[in-house]
């Protein structure tokens, strides 16, 4: 009996310790091993965020296989795969390479202002994109300009769910369940809310970029959402079209 016990205990402290496993590291420029700051790591496996500090190091819950993103401004991001020999050993010193950007030309404002508030405000274009709400779901739909047929458009959608969601919804099941994850971490959310790319969610959700903005669409969201949200707005449509879609999908 007491050796029983000793075996289950023995389990149940491996299993703890396997829970509790971290991986902590330091992140430097390629060419200059100058540390960088605010770099931000996304366990992808597990959903849960980091960054780095101003030495560049940190320490983020891990296990072996798990993969970390890493992602900074003006660098290209990394994956990287956790190892036992990096568990075992400790602190890894990860190299992110500097993007070389060329800057196009750049249109400050297609609007020429007066300095007259009365006359100015008339000549500023307004973007009107009206959301749609159906009772018994949880939110609305963005149908784009408010015209006859939009919420035709809208009802249409909804009771007629494109094939382009089922094969998206219904393949990446797996991958759209972290949604819930992502939007409970702080570090995830504050990431997002920073970026306009659509990297850190198109790794995290293991998709294409153009897949991601075909699933707006589909979910009816108009082109100046998909084009000037940031990851953080795409991260709450895309999870509240998933968690409608499943709703529909079981009635």
């Amino acid at each position: 009996m007491k050796k029983v016990l000793f075996y289950i205990f023995l389990i149940l402290s491996i299993t703890t310790y396997a829970q509790e496993e971290t991986v902590s590291g330091k992140v430097l420029n390629a060419a200059t091993d100058q540390k960088l700051e605010n770099v931000h790591i996304v366990n992808l496996t597990q959903v849960i965020g980091t960054i780095t500090n101003s030495e560049g190091d940190f320490n983020i819950k891990a296990k072996v296989n798990d993969t970390l993103y890493f992602s900074y401004i003006g660098y290209k991001p990394l994956r990287v795969r956790v190892t036992n020999d990096w568990i075992k050993f400790g602190e890894v010193k990860i190299k992110m390479t500097e993007l070389g950007i060329a800057l196009e030309e750049v249109i400050v404002a297609d609007v020429q202002l007066t300095g007259y508030l009365e006359i100015d405000a008339k000549r500023i274009p307004v973007y009107n994109n009206y959301r749609y709400s159906i009772s018994g779901l949880n939110s609305g739909y963005e149908g784009g300009s408010r015209q006859p047929g939009a919420v035709n458009k809208v009802l249409g959608a909804i009771f007629n769910p494109a094939d382009f969601l089922y094969n998206i919804f219904s393949k990446r099941s797996k991958e759209l369940r972290k949604l819930r994850k992502m939007k409970k971490d702080d570090e995830i959310r504050n990431l997002l809310e920073t970026k306009f790319d659509r990297e850190t969610l198109m790794a995290l959700l293991q998709v294409e970029r153009l897949d991601i903005d075909e699933i707006l669409r589909n979910c009816n969201y108009s082109t100046d959402f998909i084009k000037f949200a940031n990851d953080l707005q795409i991260l709450d449509a895309i999870s509240e079209c998933y968690e409608e879609y499943k709703v529909l999908d079981r009635k």
